[in-house]
Parts: C-alpha cells; sequence; structure tokens
C-alpha cells in the first residue's frame, strides 16, 4: 500500500497544529492587539505625561530663573544706586573740599596780609612811641636846660638889678657927695 493515508493525514495533522496554534494565537489576538493598543496608549500618555511634568518643571524653572533675575537685576540696580549715590556724594564732598581750600587759601591770605598790615602798623607804633620818647627825653633835657637856664638868667637878672640898684646908689651917693 501505498502510504496515501499520509497524503490526507499529514495535511490534516498539520491543518490540526495549525489550528491549534491559530486559535490559541487568535483568541488572545484581540487581547494582544488590544494589550498593544493600550501600552502604546500608555506609554504615549506617559510621554505625554513626562512631557507636561518637563514643561511644568521647565516652567517653574523659567519662573524661578525670571525671578533669580528680576532679584539679581534688582540687588544689581540698588548696587549700582548706592555706588552711584556714593560717587556723586563724594564729588560734591571733593567739590566742598575744594571749595573750603580755596575759601581757606584766600582766607589765608586775608590774613596774612592782615598780619603783614598789623605788623607794619605795631613797626610804625614802635617807630612813633620810640620818637615821642625820644622828644619826651628831649623835652625833659629841654626843660632842665631851660630851668637851668632860668636860674642863671635869674641869677645874671638879679646881678644886674643889684648891679643896677648899686649904680643907682652910687650915683646918689656921688649927688649926694657932690
Amino acid at each position: 500500500m501505498k502510504k496515501s493515508y499520509l497524503y490526507f493525514v499529514v495535511p490534516l495533522v498539520a491543518t490540526a497544529i495549525f489550528a491549534v496554534f491559530y486559535i490559541r494565537y487568535a483568541s488572545g489576538y484581540e487581547e494582544r492587539l488590544a494589550m498593544a493598543e493600550k501600552k502604546i496608549k500608555d506609554d504615549r500618555d506617559a510621554k505625554l505625561r513626562e512631557e507636561a511634568r518637563q514643561r511644568e518643571k521647565a516652567i517653574a524653572d523659567a519662573v524661578a530663573a525670571t525671578e533669580k533675575r528680576k532679584k539679581e537685576k534688582a540687588e544689581r540696580d540698588a548696587r549700582d544706586a548706592a555706588e552711584r549715590d556714593a560717587r556723586e556724594r563724594m564729588g560734591q564732598e571733593r567739590r566742598k573740599a575744594q571749595e573750603d581750600a580755596r575759601k581757606y587759601a584766600d582766607q589765608v591770605k586775608r590774613l596774612q596780609k592782615d598780619i603783614t598790615e598789623t605788623k607794619e602798623a605795631i613797626a610804625k607804633i614802635e617807630q612813633d612811641k620810640k620818637s615821642l620818647q625820644d622828644e619826651a627825653t628831649f623835652l625833659r633835657e629841654f626843660v632842665k636846660q631851660a630851668e637851668a637856664n632860668t636860674q642863671s638868667l635869674t641869677g645874671v637878672i638879679e646881678k644886674i638889678d643889684a648891679a643896677e640898684k648899686a649904680r643907682i646908689e652910687a650915683e646918689r651917693a656921688a649927688k649926694k657927695s657932690s
């Protein structure tokens, strides 16, 4: 005999094996397809959630960075304003110091001029005082000489008067005796 039944049985067995695998595969296919779709959807949702989370994180980081920049800018502006005020104050103080120096230099010149004038006045007063003392000394000497002259002249006048009286008496006596 020929193995003709093999022509029939082998395809039948192969079909049965195929059917078992097919049924097994087909029965889980919808589920696997649903699971694959669910997995894809879950992956997509997870990816979207992750992107949303990263977006929120990026927004939060951007807001934090913006706040940090605002804070740094405010600090920088405050520091710049303080430095500007300090420079302005230093400029004002420098100008005031220059004005004070100029004013004090003028005052020193004026005071030196006053000192010079005062020294000249003192020297003139000293010279006047010396000349007045010399004049007073001269006048005392002159008064002493004048008093001495007055006494000597008084003595001379008295001698002249005495001589005149003596002459008059001598003339009277000569007239009487004559």
